[in-house]
């Protein structure tokens, strides 16, 4: 068994610990958490850390199978111009996106998760995931415009879940986004998601989306057009609330992901949606759209978030503290322990992980990550914090 303790723990879900201490048997489960009081006495058995000891992250959005795209796609552009050039320059070959893909799972381990909701386009990497020391839960993706082809979709998709099963590793099948699916396919893949645990869905994530469900127009038409992905006769939802509330099963959490574009409208009529989690990628979104979602919004109403990374298609790195840094760069009067919570014990929820991960409390398996050079004085990440792993 071994004790840690720091400046300060931050359990996930409670008040910070000054100079707490926690128990940690060999296997990572945690024993014991002891608030000291801020009258830590030395023990020759435990390790006092400079920082703030905190559960391990908990990525709730992430394309690993992208990872070989890393520096392929130029930023700022749009999302349309960004899925344009993605359509043109994706490199299929298996051995790229292999190694790529373990190398990304090594660095995201290096850099603290414990935990990651992860899309999955075709079953490249179920291989790397059975093995990872990271917990996954494999999110497969389905989408497609042409309402003719949605049989010929979810039949793809039934056979990629086929061998999910086979891999004897957690999935759900999800839907991608308002904008890329025909209403035939959704209403044949809410038949067989109506019991889902999990569901992700990208949300609002460029103005276009909009125009392109209200009017059938504008860059996503263009770039769909281009792509020969454009239906003759389209048969799309009416709009993103239509969308969550009237085709996407009810059932289990509902993590709508990136929310650039989201309005206090949207998110009011959301409110009847139980489980409803919002994940923010903000490095991402920078890289698309040259934006970040509107967090001050988001936490005025209330809404329950968590933090992903997106892909390096459109990321520099899988680094869940890299995502925390920007958030309290565009809103420095979030506390970071609001921060902290939404990348642990919120992602754990949205998950439905938090018997295992998210806090640290006694029975738990969270991971322990020391964050390093931190201003404690005021609370505030600085642009060399890191995080090391205790546990």
């Amino acid at each position: 068994m071994k004790h840690f303790s720091a400046q300060y723990i931050f359990t996930g879900d409670a008040s910070p610990l000054k100079r707490g201490i926690v128990s940690v048997d060999n296997d990572g489960t945690i024993v014991a958490v002891k608030d000291s009081g801020d009258n830590h006495t030395e023990r020759p058995s435990a390790e006092f850390h400079n920082g703030i000891i905190i559960p391990g992250f908990v990525n709730c959005h992430c394309h690993l199978e992208l990872s070989h795209m890393k520096g392929y796609l130029p930023p700022g552009k749009g999302l349309a111009d960004f899925l344009r050039n993605f359509r043109t320059k994706r490199d299929s070959r298996y051995e790229s996106m292999l190694f790529s893909a373990a190398e990304a799972d090594r660095e995201m381990y290096s850099a603290g998760v414990v935990l990651c909701a992860d899309i999955c386009n075709s079953h490249t990497t179920f291989d790397i995931k059975k093995k990872s020391r990271i917990s996954y839960i494999n999110l497969l993706e389905v989408f497609g415009l042409q309402p003719e082809k949605a049989g010929r979709g979810m039949e793809e998709i039934l056979q990629l879940a086929s061998i999910a099963r086979d891999y004897n590793i957690p999935f759900s099948i999800v839907p991608h986004a308002a904008y890329s699916i025909s209403l035939p396919l959704f209403r044949l893949l809410r038949k067989h998601t109506e019991n889902n645990i999990i569901t992700s869905f990208h949300f609002m994530e460029t103005e276009a989306e909009k125009s392109f469900l209200k009017y059938y127009d504008g860059p996503l038409k263009e770039s769909f057009h281009e792509s020969d992905l454009l239906p003759a006769h389209p048969e799309l939802v009416s709009d993103h609330v239509s969308a969550v509330l009237d085709e996407i099963t009810p059932s289990g959490s509902l993590i709508l992901v990136h929310n650039t574009f989201v309005d206090r409208n949207t998110i009011r009529k959301l409110r009847s949606r139980e489980n409803l989690y919002w994940c923010l990628c903000p490095r991402a979104n920078l890289h698309i759209e040259n934006r970040v979602p509107p967090l001050d919004l988001l936490t005025a109403e209330d809404c329950r978030i968590v933090i992903g990374t997106d892909s390096l298609a459109s990321n520099k790195s899988l680094d869940i503290l890299e995502e925390l840094k920007v958030l309290q760069a565009y809103y420095p009067e979030i506390p970071l322990q609001d921060l902290v919570k939404w990348a642990t014990f919120n992602g754990a929820m949205a998950l439905r992980q938090e018997n295992n991960y998210g806090n640290i409390s006694s029975g738990k398996k969270p991971g322990l990550l020391l964050l390093q050079d931190v201003d404690l004085q005021n609370m505030k990440l600085l642009p060399e914090s890191r995080v090391k792993r205790l546990a």
